[in-house]
């Protein structure tokens, strides 16, 4: 990255790279912002603000000490059955719930236990767990010690996350029947893992018609349009305005029926949406299902639920459509655990993708018999979430498939925290946290959004043409597109000031549109952020104005 300012032509190019590569640049640029404007005792008068990625700058750390907790505990039960040097056995599970109420009485004072007892408390009396099955299963999975059995998800860890999303993903109220859930390395396996497994079981085909709710998370703009599979994007556009000037970000009638024509046979969503950082309206989540009652039956969804837990009574679109949807849930944002990479795919027992398999051509079930034909002697009956494990480790892996038992134990812990009070607490807290930062950006910016009960607030996308035509009118707006790409912000924030942000265009949202991650820097970081855009922002208009003279 040259220090000379760049050209126009050369911005263009830079705008061609997905927004999470063209952030990199912008970081180079801000360095060099810090390293060119040295302040007082040698330190950069440029502070770099980098808000152009999600991950939050907190932890949960009560589910973190019970799991180190557990640990401890499950070393004494592994020395209990072999002891030698740096050597003990496989816990075993007879007795193993009053052992561990012993451990308890005897170890107050070591971090985590009390809230660890709480968890094995909770689990027992919530889903009715026998004592000895439930502790030896975290006991033995947080030692790692064997491989994961079942291998989708463990058997406790299983009904723990349904009594997690059917409190935090669907209110408490959840639809007649079960889900079954796949524990996955985060929402960008589950992610890979749907769209693998739709293709090779024929649910999918290479050029197939699906459909996007945007803006949406990049990777779901560039997963279907390599080779692989080259579908045709139809983009459901939230393009309403709540009043003049101001963005809504919400999905217009005409815009949703999109999604009647039966030959769109799949449609992506992230909700609450990222960047725009808004759960889904009733009004559209009864839209659709109209149109899965009446003109598109079999319309497959993906919903990425990640930010529900920020939306006060937070329902998905899972809840509404059972049949239909393949709901991801990610643990990443909420709990500040990205590196664990702890995420699930949940599908409803009763769902028209097993359906579909049923109905199947003979060629087609011929291939796909063949394929799965090693694990069972009717592989016909395989069910699609447990396709989702084999296809994970191509068949041939599926004994040791599953994700790993230590990661399922913080899960649990994870899930079983928030069903506690300690949790409800912490998750009012982060959402605090992201409420406030949002009220200091816009009060920097000198910009406004629009009102909505139902935004999470983890991010916020930002219209600046929208802005412009507010402030400036018609004319300026007209300016700015003719003078500048619509990355160009971008590049002068990162150069002149040491903020990163990503640009809204590469999320399929208007152009002049930028991302502010709400979650991963300190409270007033944002304000100065909100400075600085609106000095950018300004400085635009004084070169209309210049050009006008």
């Amino acid at each position: 990255m040259p220090k000379t300012s760049l050209t126009r032509e050369q911005i263009q190019q830079y705008a061609q790279l997905s927004p999470f590569e063209l952030k990199n640049i912008f970081i180079d640029l801000a360095k060099e912002a810090q390293a060119d404007q040295p302040g007082q005792k040698g330190k950069s008068s440029v502070q770099m603000l980098n808000a152009g990625r999600g991950n939050p700058n907190w932890t949960a750390t009560g589910p973190r000490e019970a799991f180190y907790a557990l640990g401890y505990f499950a070393l004494d039960e592994s020395r209990r059955v072999w002891t030698a040097d740096n050597l003990g056995g496989m816990p075993e599970e007879q007795g193993s719930y009053e052992r561990f109420d012993t451990f308890v009485r005897r170890h107050p004072d070591l971090p985590g236990i009390e809230l660890l007892a709480q968890c094995v408390q909770l689990g027992i009396q919530r889903f009715g767990f026998d004592k000895d099955a439930f502790v030896h299963e975290l006991t033995d999975s947080s030692i790692g010690d064997n491989y994961p059995v079942p291998d989708r998800i463990l058997h406790h860890t299983q009904e723990i996350v349904r009594g997690y999303i059917a409190d935090e993903m669907f209110a408490k109220k959840p639809p007649a029947g079960d889900f079954s859930y796949f524990a996955t390395e985060g929402g960008t396996a589950a992610m890979c893992y749907i769209f693998d497994s739709l293709m090779k079981n024929g649910i999918l085909r290479k050029g197939d018609k699906i459909a996007l709710m945007v803006p949406v998370f990049t990777p779901y703009i560039e997963i279907p349009e390599l080779d692989t599979y080259e579908f045709d994007v139809t983009y459901v556009q939230a393009s309403m305005f709540a009043e003049a000037g101001v963005r809504e970000w919400r999905y217009p009638q005409e815009e949703v029926a999109k999604l009647e024509d039966p030959e769109i046979k799949l449609v992506c969503l992230v909700n609450p949406s990222n960047p725009p950082s808004l759960a889904l309206s009733q009004r559209v989540a009864n839209q659709i299902k109209d149109i899965v009652a009446t003109k598109n039956p079999n319309l497959l969804i993906v919903t990425d639920d990640v930010y529900g837990t920020f939306v006060e009574g937070f329902r998905s679109i899972a809840a509404d459509l059972p049949r239909n949807t393949l709901l991801v849930y990610s643990y990443s944002k909420h709990y500040g655990c990205t590196g664990w990479r702890l995420g699930v795919i949940g599908l409803h027992d009763d769902n028209v993708i097993d359906e579909m398999l049923a109905k199947l051509p003979a060629a087609d079930k011929d291939r796909l018999n063949k394929r799965y034909g090693t694990l069972t002697l009717e592989p016909e009956k395989i069910r699609f979430i447990d396709r989702l494990v084999a296809d994970s480790r191509q068949v041939a892996l599926n004994h040791t498939a599953g994700l790993s038992l230590p990661q399922q134990v913080m899960l649990s812990l994870f899930s079983l925290f928030d069903l506690l009070d300690e949790g409800q607490e912490y998750k009012l807290r982060i959402r605090r946290i992201v409420q406030q930062r949002l009220e200091l950006l816009l009060e920097g910016a000198q910009m406004k959004v629009a009102e909505d009960p139902h935004r999470a607030g983890y991010y916020i996308e930002l219209d600046l043409m929208a802005q412009a035509q507010l402030e400036h009118g018609e004319e300026f707006a007209a300016y700015l597109e003719k003078s500048y790409e619509p990355v160009d912000p971008l590049f002068r924030l990162a150069r002149q000031t040491g903020v990163v942000l990503l640009n809204g265009g590469g999320f399929e949202g208007p152009e002049w549109s930028v991302r502010v991650s709400l979650a991963n820097l300190d409270d007033l970081d944002y304000l100065k952020i909100g400075h600085h855009l609106r000095a950018i922002f300004n400085d635009y208009a004084e070169e209309w104005r210049a050009s006008k003279g």
